[in-house]
């Protein structure tokens, strides 16, 4: 995978790709978008008169190399809620850069998008969340204390991280669970770089700290979304329990099958949880 852009070339791709949105899907943008990690992919055909354009077409957004994910953007709606959906995101471990979202996520806000909300596939810290399990991030541990910000001009680098997940997406999530007849979790997602999974040791200084879930994503997005602008929902899917907390080998393998015997039941609470976002009087306008 090629490196991240910066500087005025991050600037140029971002033009690039906000006029090209605009002229595949619309001059104004859709107020949501959904970065579709690990298990939740199904969610893409709940998407109704939906548009696909690969990333290859938007310089700004980056082109991932991972099995189990694709390098496209599809918009549509679900309900009566207008929605991109970025199908496979840039993570730290492929680049050693935890920048790699960030033309993606201001080109996005540029075009008009006003939330994102972010999942991803995790590891449980906690017995009362075996694997099949939904959670929703309360707020987030960034254990390598790595920021997509760095190195960035201006004052408005130092952004406010203390609502980084928004409360009031968070309660339109627990009123989709009740309706559904859903079990859906709440707790702290806590990052790690990656690519290899955590030691046993790490995974009791992570629960120790507060931590009900680690995963190596989500956390670079939610600081660059919350430096743009945007509203923050996050979503997990527990696909294994962590290291030393149980007898099973941890593999990418593993996190995949899980996510797939799981994404079916993912999916359908996403969409559910997307078009309830039309019912939000603060989208609106």
């Amino acid at each position: 995978m090629s490196m991240p852009l910066h500087g005025a070339e991050l600037d140029a791709a971002i033009t690039t790709s906000i006029a090209t949105l605009k002229a595949t899907f619309g001059e104004q943008g859709p107020e949501v978008a959904v970065v579709l990690g690990s298990g939740w992919a199904g969610a893409v055909d709940q998407l109704q008169d939906a548009k696909h354009l690969p990333y290859a077409q938007l310089p700004a957004f980056p082109q991932p190399k991972v099995e189990g994910h694709v390098a496209e953007i599809a918009v549509g709606r679900v309900g009566q809620q207008r929605v991109a959906m970025l199908r496979g995101r840039a993570h730290t471990y492929e680049s050693g850069d935890c920048t790699g979202m960030a033309g993606a996520i201001r080109s996005l806000k540029a075009w008009g998008v006003k939330v994102l909300v972010l999942t991803n596939a995790s590891g449980s810290l906690r017995s009362h969340q075996p694997p099949g399990s939904l959670m929703l991030i309360s707020d987030h541990i960034n254990a390598p204390q790595r920021s997509p910000l760095t190195g960035l001009p201006g004052s408005d680098r130092f952004c406010d991280m203390s609502v980084a997940y928004d409360a009031e997406l968070r309660q339109q999530g627990f009123k989709v669970a009740r309706d559904l007849n859903m079990v859906l979790t709440e707790g702290v997602y806590v990052w790690a770089v990656g690519p290899h999974f955590e030691t046993p040791a790490e995974i009791r200084m992570f629960a120790a700290w507060g931590a009900d879930a680690v995963g190596m994503s989500t956390v670079p997005e939610t600081i660059l979304a919350r430096h743009a602008g945007l509203r923050v929902a996050g979503l997990a899917l527990i696909t294994n329990m962590a290291a030393g907390m149980s007898d099973e080998a941890l593999t990418h393998a593993l996190t995949l099958q899980q996510a797939k015997a799981s994404g079916e039941r993912a999916a359908a609470f996403l969409g559910q949880y997307l078009a309830s976002l039309a019912t939000l009087a603060s989208l609106k306008g």
